[in-house]
C-alpha cells in the first residue's frame, strides 16, 4: 500500500503517512479528472459539477482521516465513508454519461480509478478489522 521510491516522495505532502498510500495518490488522480469532468460540463449543471467535486475530494479527506485514527472500528469507518464517496462519484459519472454530458476516454479513466480505488479501500476496511 505505501509507494515506492519515485520523485513525488521527497515533496513535502510525503511526512503524511496517508500522502504516501497508493490508494490516496489515486484518490488524488481522480480528483484532477472529476476536476475535469466537472468543467467540461454545460451551464445549467452546476449541481453536478459540486455534487462530483464533493464527493471527489471526500474520498481523499476521509482516508487521511482513517490513516491518522487509531482505533481500528473508527478506521475502518473512515475508510468506509471513503469508500461510499468513491462509489457516489462513480454514480454521478454514470448519470452524466446518461445525460451524454462527458467524453467516453475520460468516463473510461474516471470509472477505471473508481474501480481501483474501491477495491483497495474495501482490503484497507477488511485489513483494519481483522487487526482489533
Amino acid at each position: 500500500m505505501v509507494r515506492g521510491p519515485d520523485a513525488r516522495d521527497s515533496a513535502p505532502d510525503m511526512y503524511f503517512e496517508f500522502a504516501r498510500m497508493d490508494v490516496y495518490q489515486a484518490a488524488l488522480d481522480f480528483v484532477v479528472v472529476a476536476d475535469q469532468i466537472a468543467e467540461a460540463l454545460p451551464s445549467g449543471r452546476a449541481y453536478l459539477r459540486d455534487q462530483l467535486r464533493r464527493a471527489a475530494n471526500s474520498i481523499a479527506a476521509n482516508l487521511a482521516e482513517g490513516v491518522g485514527e487509531f482505533a481500528p472500528n473508527d478506521k475502518a469507518r473512515f475508510y468506509r465513508i471513503s469508500r461510499r464517496s468513491a462509489v457516489e462519484c462513480a454514480s454521478h459519472i454514470l448519470v452524466i454519461d446518461r445525460l451524454d454530458l462527458i467524453d467516453d476516454a475520460l468516463r473510461d479513466r474516471g470509472v477505471e480509478l473508481l474501480q481501483r480505488i474501491v477495491a483497495m479501500l474495501t482490503n484497507l476496511v477488511k485489513r483494519t478489522l481483522q487487526r482489533r
